[in-house]
């Protein structure tokens, strides 16, 4: 790959930032409030904005609802665009209710379950007046021991507000389903993994693929696995992009592992090379969102951090010798294959990666540039008090 290309393959990343990643949102323990934190989903889109202009490759804004609910969501749009980027992913919330005790459209309770439906529609109206593509959705639902409900009803309740849910996007949309093997719950999580919700998404229908949280498996999982597969189905939707030692970590991505993280974008690389196949379409409009939970890091910082590391990877990724690469996986050539590999994990690309700041017209050293702004919102913006958890409606 030459310099043109390498350059504008750089300038076509896409790393969507989440709006509750600029606020005091925080761990299951404590939330510790920030200097400068931003309190009102404007100054997320001012944070937002000011990230894009730093890193070039981070133009949309995921909201949550209701964390994010305005009274007029086309003037939302518009303030964002005013600023140079769009609002992406709509993420509903079917959490933190009392009433979600015991699961929101998968609850023993028809009233409940149709609480939790009517908001997940509240979120698709959402959607169209922002001009927004993807519905995110990760449920808490599950139980906490064996026989407290019945399973195979469950599922049944799941897939029907779902398909209720599909059939209600416009045309264009997505509904990406997010999975995790536990937490909050502990004995069963009704979307527990990315078999279950690839099952769900095959019967709901073409607007429904699947979306893969990094920090939503068991150790050791082969993550990079698993997007090959999803690909490979025309069902990888997207990505919320964090780094786990343990479980849920919620840390900056590429921080614990970036071995995984560029074996990741090695397998959507590849994917999107592979001419006139259904894994490259499906490649090509997979949605990459950091979620992650900045609570002792600082949030500016840490949301560059965080989109630079995967600028990283992806960079990284494309230098891989795909012809060298596959010519010894023919030959059954086990470590010769895996040298390929890693020689472009091996390669430091930080200059090239400053070449093209310079080309792309950014400012050549973005920590800089960030610690400024972070010090100028503090100043205007004070302490905002957090309490422990997320943060409440």
């Amino acid at each position: 790959m030459n310099q043109t290309e390498f350059f504008q393959a750089l300038s076509s990343q896409h790393v969507e930032t989440p709006s509750w990643g600029y606020g005091n949102s925080g761990t299951r323990f404590k939330t510790f409030a920030a200097p400068g934190a931003a309190r009102t989903i404007w100054e997320k889109i001012d944070d937002a904005a000011e990230i894009h202009r730093l890193t070039g490759i981070a133009p949309s804004l995921a909201l949550h609802i209701p964390w994010d609910k305005v009274e007029n969501y086309s003037e939302l749009s518009r303030y964002a665009l005013e600023r140079g980027i769009s609002i992406g992913a709509i993420n509903p919330n079917v959490f933190q209710r009392d009433e979600y005790k015991l699961g929101s459209i998968t609850n023993p309770d028809a009233s409940v379950r149709k609480m939790a439906l009517d908001h997940l529609l509240e979120c698709v109206e959402i959607l169209k007046q922002t001009g927004s593509k993807d519905l995110s959705l990760w449920f808490a639902d599950g139980t906490n021991y064996a026989g407290q409900d019945d399973l195979r009803k469950r599922k049944r309740y799941f897939r029907e507000a779902l398909q209720v849910v599909h059939d209600a996007l416009p045309s264009g949309s997505r509904l990406l389903l997010e999975y995790k093997f536990f937490e909050p719950a502990f004995y069963y999580t009704d979307s527990f993994d990315w078999g279950a919700a690839l099952s769900h998404c095959l019967a709901l229908g073409d607007q429904a693929q699947v979306l893969v949280d990094l920090g939503h498996h068991a150790q050791s999982t082969n993550i990079e696995a698993i997007v090959s597969y999803l690909l490979d189905e025309g069902k990888l939707g997207g990505f919320h992009f964090n780094a786990r030692r343990y479980a849920d970590d919620d840390l900056i991505v590429g921080s614990t592992n970036p071995y995984e993280l560029f074996c990741i974008y090695h397998e959507l690389v590849s994917a999107g090379r592979e001419a006139g196949s259904i894994a490259a379409q499906t490649a090509n409009g997979v949605a990459y969102m950091i979620d992650q939970s900045h609570n002792i890091e600082p949030k500016m910082e840490a949301m560059l951090q965080s989109v630079l590391n995967c600028q990283e990877a992806y960079a990284k990724a494309l230098l891989v010798d795909q012809s060298a690469l596959a010519a010894r996986q023919e030959a059954g050539d086990v470590l010769g294959s895996h040298r390929v590999l890693n020689e472009a994990f091996r390669t430091d690309v930080r200059e090239e990666i400053s070449k093209w700041r310079e080309f792309k017209g950014l400012c050549k050293d973005p920590f800089e540039s960030v610690w400024a702004y972070a010090n100028k919102v503090a100043s205007e913006r004070g302490v905002v008090d957090a309490g422990g958890g997320y943060p409440s409606e």
